[in-house]
């Protein structure tokens, strides 16, 4: 089970913009992630080098915590929306999402993201 500490220190992480260390520092070596039940991505380092190639494509990622996380022994729930602003200018796309993830101490071992994708066509 996370610690509440550890849990709020991976969301300041995320909050700051560091979205790739936050995979290095609080994801087990081990872990995975899903999209909308989508097949997974195992392994940190794949997990870092797909964040850093998404990353890439816009000019920041500005995002929010919209409640505070909830934990249930090893289970956290985050809700989050993230914009995305372009390299060009010019307003930036937002999505909210709820995390789901399986911690293991203060390490997330999976997590699956639920989100309307039609909030990028908007």
């Amino acid at each position: 089970m996370p610690s509440r500490q550890a849990v709020e220190a991976f969301v300041a992480q995320v909050l700051s913009g560091d979205h790739v260390g936050a995979i290095r520092d609080w994801y087990t070596e081990d872990a995975w992630m899903q999209e909308n039940q989508g097949a997974p991505r195992l392994g940190r380092e794949l997990l870092m080098a797909h964040e850093a190639k998404a990353l890439s494509r816009v000019e920041r990622v500005d995002t929010e915590l919209l409640a505070a996380p909830l934990i249930d022994e090893d289970r956290v729930v985050i809700r989050w929306r993230f914009t995305f602003v372009p390299k060009a200018g010019g307003a930036g796309a937002s999505m909210e999402e709820v995390a789901w993830q399986t911690w293991r101490g203060d390490k997330i071992a999976t997590e699956t993201f639920f989100y309307d994708p039609k909030q990028m066509g908007r």
